[in-house]
C-alpha cells in the first residue's frame, strides 16, 4: 500500500474484523484448553471405589486415588482396564499356562504413577524392585488368573507379576525372574 506525506495506510474495515476475531477465537481457544485440562485432572484425580474386596494397594508417586493418598483395587476394576493375555513358560509352572491379567503399564497410566521405580510387596512382606521401564519394554501383566481359573495364594495369587519370556527370549534369565513377584498385595511407586 501507498502513503502520501508520512501518513499511515489505513486497515480496511474488513482486515480490522478479522484481526478482531482472530483475537477472540485465539484468546478463547487458550481458555477451553484450560478448562479442559482442569476437567482431566479434575476426573482423573480420583478413582471409584472397588465394589468387592479390595486386594491390592498402589502407594508412593501417583495422582489418582481413591482411599486417602492410595488406590486400592477389586477384581472387576482391574478387569475394567482391559484384559491380556500372556502365555509362557516359567520356572515355577509345568508347560506354557495361559496368564489373564492388567497390563502392568495400564495400571500405573491409570493411578498416574511418576516414579522410576515400582516396589512389589508381596503376603509375606517379601519386596523386589522392579524398573518401570520394563512395563514399557515389554508387555509385562499383574496377573489374576492362570488357565482360567482365579489364582489362589497356593498357586501364587492372587496377583503375580508375569514376563512374556517365551516371546522375548532376553527376559529368559535370573535377573528378570527375581522380578516375577507372586502373592503380591501393594505395589509402590517411588
Amino acid at each position: 500500500m501507498r502513503t502520501f506525506g508520512g501518513a499511515e495506510p489505513r486497515q480496511s474495515t474488513m482486515g480490522v474484523v478479522m484481526t478482531s476475531l482472530s483475537s477472540h477465537l485465539g484468546r478463547t481457544l487458550r481458555i477451553a484448553a484450560g478448562l479442559l485440562v482442569m476437567l482431566g485432572a479434575a476426573l482423573a484425580a480420583s478413582l471409584p471405589q472397588p465394589q468387592g474386596k479390595a486386594f491390592l494397594e498402589i502407594s508412593g508417586m501417583i495422582g489418582n486415588t481413591n482411599a486417602g493418598d492410595k488406590a486400592v483395587f477389586d477384581l472387576a476394576m482391574l478387569e475394567g482396564f482391559g484384559v491380556t493375555k500372556v502365555q509362557t513358560s516359567t520356572p515355577w509352572t509345568d508347560g506354557r499356562p495361559t496368564f489373564e491379567g492388567v497390563l502392568m503399564r495400564v495400571l500405573l497410566e491409570q493411578v498416574g504413577a511418576k516414579g522410576s521405580t515400582l516396589t512389589a510387596v508381596a503376603l509375606n512382606d517379601y519386596k523386589v524392585d522392579v524398573p518401570i521401564a520394563d512395563f514399557s519394554q515389554y508387555p509385562v501383566i499383574l496377573a489374576y488368573k492362570m488357565d482360567g481359573q482365579e489364582l489362589k495364594v497356593r498357586d501364587k495369587g492372587p496377583l503375580w507379576i508375569i514376563y512374556p519370556q517365551d516371546d522375548f527370549p532376553d527376559l529368559k534369565n535370573k535377573q528378570t525372574q527375581a522380578k516375577w513377584v507372586w502373592q503380591i498385595k501393594e505395589l509402590r511407586i517411588k
